[in-house]
């Protein structure tokens, strides 16, 4: 390194000093390719799909009644993280123009002018193309048509139409959300069965309290960006009703799914962890009436902790 960025001394070759472009110009360009390639992966919202395997995983070994099939767990897993990565690329191309103007969302790849609209077009039905053609080829028409459904709910219906429209639109979208479950129950069955759905249900209702706290936390972004989540268009009182509505109904569906086939594992873990995840919404809520700092995002991080509690204990019951 010191040899391109030092002047060379005196007596030495030319051809030492000739060099230094040409060692500097791939160097250069190694960092190019994997800007872009890191431009690419971010598109793709790398959390959102880890969170999705949480619930995959477990749903597929219930669903078996133990370990599924090795190979049809590699293509749903492969498959699923192609889906949701294409629905949130897609995402990004839809939501470029307000993506912008909000904190959290300007440096993605579209506001800074990394990638050009029309590769992350590209990029985004590609993936989906890729997405479906492993499901179809590999695993069965309904847990294919529920992946194609999601993407196009999540970019159609909820990214273009609801998002922009309705306070509701966390409700509505939360469907897209939960579909992992039952994607991975239809792969392995062919069908879903009532425990499935009652999976379904848990994440449903989970992603309110799951994501009304970010919402509080930049609430100020989505009035800039014009984008009526509830925090921004209706009182505190109201947002917390639904936080704690919301938490219940989540841990309500978790019991529920207990007598449809769970065991006592993922009964007791469903009891403590659902106790807990309440007694949070709780406390957030109970900080706002009192005029305290809210601290929203210490609710939105336990949300994932319980949600990857009880999936665990879904995946330990199926092995026992």
């Amino acid at each position: 390194m010191s040899m391109i960025t030092e002047r060379p001394a005196q007596g030495r070759s030319p051809g030492l000093r000739e060099a230094a472009p040409r060692t500097a110009a791939p160097t250069r360009a190694r960092r190019d390719v994997r800007a872009v390639l890191r431009a690419y992966v971010s598109l793709t919202k790398p959390q959102i799909v880890e969170l999705l395997l949480v619930t995959t995983i477990p749903a597929m070994m219930f669903a078996a009644g133990g370990w599924p099939d090795l190979g049809l767990m590699a293509v749903v897993l492969i498959g699923g993280s192609l889906a949701a990565g294409a629905a949130s690329a897609l995402n990004c191309y839809i939501d470029r123009d307000i993506d912008q103007l909000m904190r959290r969302t300007k440096r993605r790849p579209l506001p800074t002018h990394s990638l050009t609209p029309r590769s992350v077009l590209v990029f985004g039905l590609t993936l989906s193309v890729i997405s479906l053609v492993l499901m179809a080829a590999f695993t069965n028409w309904l847990a294919t048509a529920l992946t194609a459904a999601a993407i196009v709910y999540y970019d159609v219906v909820y990214t273009l139409w609801l998002k922009r429209r309705t306070p509701q639109n966390t409700f509505w979208g939360g469907i897209c959300g939960a579909a992992p479950v039952l994607i991975a129950w239809a792969a392995v069955t062919g069908t879903v069965a009532p425990i499935g759905w009652a999976l379904f249900a848990v994440v449903f209702f989970w992603q309110m309290p799951h994501f009304y706290p970010l919402a509080i936390k930049y609430k100020d972004d989505y009035a800039r960006a014009g984008i009526p989540m509830l925090p921004v268009v209706r009182s505190a009182r109201r947002v917390n009703t639904e936080i704690v509505v919301f938490t219940a109904l989540t841990v309500v569906a978790s019991l529920a799914a207990w007598p449809l086939g769970m065991g006592p594992i993922y009964g007791i873990t469903a009891v403590v962890s659902g106790a807990v995840f309440l007694v949070e919404a709780l406390r957030l809520v109970g900080r706002s009436r009192r005029g305290e700092p809210l601290k929203a995002m210490r609710l939105f991080h336990w949300s994932i902790t319980y949600l990857t509690i009880l999936f665990i204990a879904v995946a330990v019951d199926a092995l026992i």
